[in-house]
């Protein structure tokens, strides 16, 4: 390979129940078929591939066989301010997913663990209210602890992805990018790529080095709208029941206005305030440690 490029942030079926109220009881995250995500990613240039499922490795299960899969899941973890967030965790063995599930509601045990078995991980949409409201301690964590943050999100505001950016650049983090995609459509329209690397090995190596650059577009009223109608169609799909609900997808285009608007408010107040903050740079001792999952026992 002269490039390696890969999606670091795409979701399957296997990703769980939506997290909105009420729509919880029936509806999922996403319908995509992990088969399907792997040749959308493959049809778009991808050549290293992994899932990021929330709280989950099962949707990686048919395709362990493929050249270029990893493990990777998307932890949904309790902040000591009592906050959620998302953490991109990348590259890791099998019997560690259970490890990581018992301390994703204990961040300083996740976060003694990740650094000692030198796991590669990152703050998600960091300007982005999808996990609810934010504390200020909470980004003195990210500062502190967390070697790398997602600076392009195709479903993320341009404007959420650019703040995030200059971010990453200030505290001198990695930066990664990824689709969010949860509908076959936006698979690998955001992504990482990595010149000159030749294996997922190389690839990982240049990102904590910072040699990784993310390459693809952000997030847009019409894009968000379209894979939210695409999830509706496979929800009525798997439960016929809910076709009853049909009447109510003309609600669709300004439920997705009022999320970017909900977007643009959050940004608008933490990253100001992030970004006028400390100057100092600052960076995990061990990031340009080689990492390896074979390396990991327990």
């Amino acid at each position: 390979m002269e490039n390696v490029k890969c999606d670091l942030h795409v979701h399957s079926y296997y990703s769980g129940a939506c997290t909105t109220p009420i729509l919880a009881k029936f509806c999922r995250e996403s319908y995509s078929d992990p088969q399907q995500v792997f040749l959308a990613l493959q049809r778009r240039g991808m050549n290293l591939f992994t899932l990021t499922d929330h709280d989950s490795i099962e949707g990686s299960e048919p395709l362990r066989k493929f050249p270029g899969f990893f493990l990777s899941e998307e932890l949904t973890c309790r902040m000591p301010s009592g906050t959620e967030v998302h953490i991109g965790v990348y590259d890791f063995h099998e019997r560690q997913h259970a490890q990581l599930q018992q301390r994703r509601n204990d961040l300083v045990a996740l976060l003694m663990y990740l650094t000692e078995r030198r796991l590669f991980f990152s703050v998600n949409h960091v300007f982005s209210s999808v996990t609810g409201r934010r504390e200020s301690e909470d980004f003195d964590w990210f500062e502190s602890y967390f070697p790398a943050i997602e600076t392009l999100n195709s479903h993320m505001l341009e404007s959420a992805n650019t703040d995030a950016a200059a971010l990453a650049r200030r505290w001198g983090k990695a930066a990664i990018g990824g689709s969010d995609a949860h509908a076959l459509a936006s698979v690998g329209t955001a992504y990482t790529e990595v010149e000159g690397a030749r294996d997922k090995e190389e690839f990982f190596a240049a990102l904590r080095n910072g040699q990784g650059r993310v390459m693809g577009e952000s997030g847009s009223f019409s894009k968000l709208t379209r894979d939210v109608f695409s999830i509706g169609v496979e929800m009525m799909r798997e439960k016929h029941w809910t076709a009853a609900l049909a009447p109510l997808a003309f609600l669709v285009p300004a439920i997705t206005y009022l999320n970017y608007y909900n977007e643009k408010s959050f940004r608008e107040r933490w990253a100001p305030q992030v970004l006028n903050g400390s100057n100092r740079p600052k960076q995990s001792g061990w990031l340009s440690l080689p990492q390896t999952a074979l390396e990991e026992s327990l």
